[in-house]
């Protein structure tokens, strides 16, 4: 074997790099790009579904005799099925995983990236919007798993002091992709009537990536010890990703919690609600994915549009102004990926969350007065709020619930784990998604307050439940559950295991 490349300080070295790249890249680029992606094109490919209805129905038939009820009733089913689609993927990450490993999970979910990308890719040629929908559904399949495999790989390879910059990237590379999509589907660049499905099919590239990258990678070494009992193997892709041969120390602390595992009950869903050590985790993760998603940031995104034109930009403008927003989104993300280590992830997501209660109020002050008394110097300033909201949600509630849920349980508990707040993420993105408009139709600007609350609740949350896990391991965070339930030992005793799946009373 040839020598390994001497790590930083910090842990770093080109391997680790190379497996965090790749492993987020390719994962994390297709839940970005494909969220964002039929946004700006919308209307090129609405006129394609219009066509298609009207040759269906006969030569006589001319594109404007059909109703936009009916183009956009195609056009919602595709947008929507992709959250469908992650609903699913979400909910097979648990058997994935433990099937496959993480690594083995996200190099086969790839799959569902060519079919879907492909589908799409050929749409227009086939006259089938229907083509459409299927291919959504299903690379929304490969996002839904890929937003639990990729997180609970990148934990599990980093070492503990950089577990929250590493498990921070999965989000710093949806908001580039995002910020790809939405500039490679302007009308001037590839959002036209000849070029959208080329632009539909691009998410073909990071996937090709993470196949030829993703076999030069082990797997995890925790699943490797603690799933497939294989010593040497798992001590080996610990040297790798460590650049080291002196692991013996984080060896075993895996050897120990194999160990225990083997005399603790199978970890179902039964018991993730029974067991009080792992309920109160389980809570914290499917609340933090729920705080994520009823922030309003899908909404705010959605209403800018809005907000932008009352200030009488031009559509050009307006787009620049979104642009900038996915900017402002990377950049912030970047600055989190730095801090999360530095300040916490208990202090961030509550300085995110604090801070979006108090913007999201003063944006909906804002869109009163610019809807009673048109105030042109309103409007400008409800776009700095609409920025800083992006800011807000950028600095901890938009990196720091992905890897969260890993953290917080151990290998035995984590795939479930992850599914259940996977599933969750998805489930809520779509009923924002589908309930945001009709929301806007009922009591206008007063939408924003919905999410006023929902952001304040959380806020309390976090306060009150959550606990800080910078720089802690996983083992101590386990044992911090265990210790509140009447079964476990004392908090004077150390815990004989990290495992938290201790079988309840």
């Amino acid at each position: 074997m040839e020598d390994s490349p001497q790590p930083t300080k910090s842990g770093l070295n080109g391997r680790l790099l190379f497996a965090i790249a790749v492993a987020a890249v390719g994962s994390s680029f297709q839940h970005g790009y494909n969220t964002g992606v039929v946004n700006a094109p919308q209307k090129v490919i609405e006129a394609f579904i219009r066509d298609v209805l009207a040759s269906r129905k006969g030569e006589s038939t001319k594109p404007e005799d059909i109703s936009q009820e009916s183009v956009t009733t195609v056009w919602a089913t595709a947008v929507a099925i992709y959250c469908v689609g992650g609903m699913l993927g979400g909910a097979l990450v648990g058997l994935t995983a433990k099937t496959l490993g993480p690594k083995g999970g996200l190099f086969w979910n790839n799959l569902f990236v060519f079919i879907g990308a492909l589908l799409q890719g050929f749409s227009k040629s086939a006259l089938s919007y229907e083509l459409i929908v299927i291919g959504r559904f299903i690379i929304g399949i490969n996002s839904g798993l890929n937003a639990g495999l990729a997180p609970m790989y990148l934990t599990e390879i980093s070492p503990v002091n950089l577990r929250g910059a590493v498990g921070s990237t999965y989000q710093l590379v949806l908001t580039i992709s995002i910020l790809i999509s939405q500039i490679m589907g302007l009308s001037s660049v590839m959002g036209t009537a000849d070029l959208w499905p080329i632009l539909l099919i691009v998410c073909v590239l990071p996937a090709v990536f993470m196949v030829l990258g993703l076999p030069f990678c082990p797997e995890s070494p925790k699943y490797l010890l603690t799933q497939k009992s294989k010593d040497e193997k798992a001590q080996k892709a610990l040297t790798w990703f460590r650049g080291t041969t002196e692991v013996q120390d984080e060896m075993e602390e895996m050897r120990v919690e194999k160990e225990q595992i083997k005399h603790m009950p199978k970890v179902t869903m039964k018991e993730m609600l029974v067991n009080r050590s792992l309920r109160i985790p389980l809570m914290i993760a499917v609340v933090i994915m729920l705080g994520q998603q009823f922030s309003g940031i899908n909404a705010v995104i959605f209403y800018s549009t809005d907000i932008f034109k009352s200030a009488n930009l031009s559509d050009s403008d307006a787009q620049l102004a979104t642009l900038l927003m996915g900017v402002v989104n990377v950049m912030m993300t970047v600055v989190s990926l730095v801090l999360v280590e530095k300040a916490g992830r208990k202090t961030l997501l509550l300085i995110g969350f604090g801070g979006m209660v108090i913007d999201t109020s003063l944006l909906t002050v804002g869109l009163f007065c610019v809807k009673q008394y048109n105030y042109v110097w309103v409007s400008y300033l409800c776009i700095a709020f609409v920025l800083f909201f992006v800011i807000m949600f950028a600095v901890g509630p938009g990196s720091i619930p992905w890897f969260l849920v890993n953290e917080l349980f151990n290998q035995s508990a984590r795939p479930m784990a992850c599914s259940i707040a996977v599933t969750t993420n998805w489930t809520a993105n779509f009923f924002v998604g589908m309930g945001f408009p009709f929301l806007k139709i009922i009591v206008a600007e007063f939408c924003m307050v919905i999410f006023v609350i929902f952001q304040f609740l959380t806020v309390l949350f976090i306060c009150i439940v959550v606990p800080e896990t910078k720089q802690r391991p996983i083992a101590e965070i386990v044992a911090l559950f265990s210790k509140q339930t009447p079964d476990t030992p004392s908090p004077d005793q150390p815990p004989e295991t990290d495992n938290p799946a201790a079988p309840s009373e």
